[in-house]
């Protein structure tokens, strides 16, 4: 274990961060060791990532010293923020910042910053095309983690956008639902225009490919996406694993916007600007890099294949 480059990974108990830290755990030839960073160390998803050979450590993104502490000794650092977990921008912003402050004081040789675009480059305050939201944003989960991207300057950093969670069909109610007919629907706000995806476990192998590529790829921005779908294709795909049609609806965005549930109108700025701007936003992520960097990376079909029987999927009508 000494002989190997230690990565402490912040989320290590969630999505990305929980992909990364077992991923290298699953490779004993890696050269890597993790360091898995959790408000609880106690718990049932640090303890696992114990049993099967993890340091755990205290970090909370809130508290700048406890962060020094768990960097110390680290080559790398794996650092992500949860804007689902409480909403807040300039929360997500201040973590950023405590984050990169604690890299640097620790002197961590490799960050990888996982974020997104700041979407108020293309689309400014004063553009009525999209509402601003919370005063001065217009996609508040992408634009925070995108501005903290200067956070980072002086620390030797890889920016790693990510793309959208194909599991976000599991826990985040983005799953096929029933329209009123009792006929399956997917509903995703996107037209025609491609939507790039991945499967959430391949973040973690994607990143671990970044870190095996240390320096060469300090200070560059790489994107990584498994596929880029339509929704047409998307409830293609999920017609053929569920064994029932379904039918890709896309309503307007103010509509979505409307829906109600909390983040909505986030969401529907999200998906306006990944439309809008959508041949950049492909462009910005690009699967073959992906698969360069992992070449297990799933497609939308095979991710389904494994894991279909995850998706919530309302009981029909009759």
């Amino acid at each position: 274990m000494t002989s190997r480059r230690l990565i402490a990974v912040l989320g290590a108990t969630g999505a990305q961060g929980g992909g990364l830290a077992r991923v290298i755990l699953a490779d004993g030839n890696s050269g890597f060791a993790v360091r898995a960073i959790t408000r609880r160390p106690d718990g049932p998803a640090a303890q696992a990532l114990l049993a099967a050979g993890a340091e755990v450590a205290f970090g909370d993104l809130d508290d700048p010293g406890s962060l020094v502490a768990a960097l110390s000794g680290a080559h790398g650092l794996y650092a992500v923020t949860n804007f689902w977990e409480h909403f807040s921008p300039e929360r997500e912003l201040a973590q950023a910042g405590h984050i990169a402050r604690a890299a640097s004081d620790a002197g961590v040789a490799h960050v990888i910053w996982s974020t997104l675009d700041d979407t108020r480059i293309r689309v400014p305050l004063s553009d009525p095309r999209m509402p601003t939201l919370m005063g001065r944003y217009k996609v508040p989960h992408f634009d925070a983690k995108g501005e903290a991207n200067a956070l980072f300057e002086g620390v030797p950093t890889t920016f790693l956008l990510t793309s959208f969670y194909w599991d976000n069909l599991i826990h985040f109610g983005m799953g096929p639902r029933r329209d009123a007919d009792g006929s399956l629907i997917f509903v995703l706000p996107m037209g025609n225009r491609k939507l790039p995806g991945i499967a959430a476990a391949d973040i973690g192998a994607c990143a671990l490919g970044l870190f095996r590529r240390g320096g060469a790829v300090v200070g560059h921005t790489i994107g990584i996406a498994g596929e880029h779908l339509t929704g047409a294709e998307m409830a293609e795909a999920l017609s053929r694993a569920l064994g029932e049609p379904v039918r890709h609806v896309s309503p307007p965005f103010a509509d979505y916007a409307g829906f109600g549930f909390p983040g909505a109108a986030d969401l529907a700025n999200m998906f306006q600007y990944k439309h809008d701007f959508n041949a950049e936003y492909c462009a910005s992520r690009s699967v073959e890099r992906s698969r360069e960097l992992h070449p297990g990376l799933l497609s939308f079909r095979q991710w389904l294949e494994r894991n279909v029987q995850r998706v919530p999927v309302p009981a029909s009508v009759t």
